[in-house]
């Protein structure tokens, strides 16, 4: 028997990736994979539940969990801006006034209002749109009434009669 060893010229391209799951996002979890490629700009694209990161191979340098770390985060961000500004809108029409201005800021809180300024945490995208919905209304009675008063509460329950549903649920959600 005669065997004839053959010679291939194989190009293997490994692309290293790293993944953490659940990540929620407006209340749905979702897998997030982080592949490294070719490429200059990064990349996004959602498929079913994942997430999917490409990022320069540049990046392979940096430690796995904080490149991890700054993508959900940045991610966040860039869903923080759309969903809060759209919560913002609907709100603002809803009850016929707004904010002097609003930010979006990373803090310990997924909400508070100061001196007529509302600053929303950009982590709120982790839950539905309801609750973001109901944390930025909650912010804008504070901006008629800086504290937990009876009308506060009033008008808190004149667009959002499940309020007290939505306090109990942010304070389990908040510990």
């Amino acid at each position: 028997m005669n065997i004839v060893k053959r010679r291939t010229n194989i190009k293997l391209v490994v692309n290293s990736s790293i993944e953490r799951h659940p990540v929620p996002v407006l209340g749905v979890d979702y897998r997030v994979k982080i592949v490294y490629k070719n490429i200059k700009i990064t990349e996004l694209d959602v498929e079913e539940k994942t997430i999917k990161i490409s990022l320069p191979n540049k990046y392979k340098k940096m430690s796995n969990t904080a490149i991890l770390d700054l993508a959900i985060e940045k991610m966040y961000e860039q869903i923080a801006n759309v969903e809060i500004e759209r919560a913002m809108e609907k709100t603002r029409i809803m009850v016929g006034f707004a904010p002097e201005e609003f930010e979006i800021k990373d803090m310990k809180v997924l909400g508070k209002c100061e001196d007529n300024k509302i600053i929303i945490n950009p982590k709120i995208v982790k839950y539905g749109r309801r609750i973001i919905d109901y944390v930025v209304l909650h912010q804008y009675c504070h901006l008629k009434y800086k504290t937990h008063c009876k009308a506060f509460y009033d008008l808190l329950k004149k667009y959002e009669p499940d309020y007290k549903y939505y306090d109990e649920l942010l304070n389990r959600l908040e510990k």
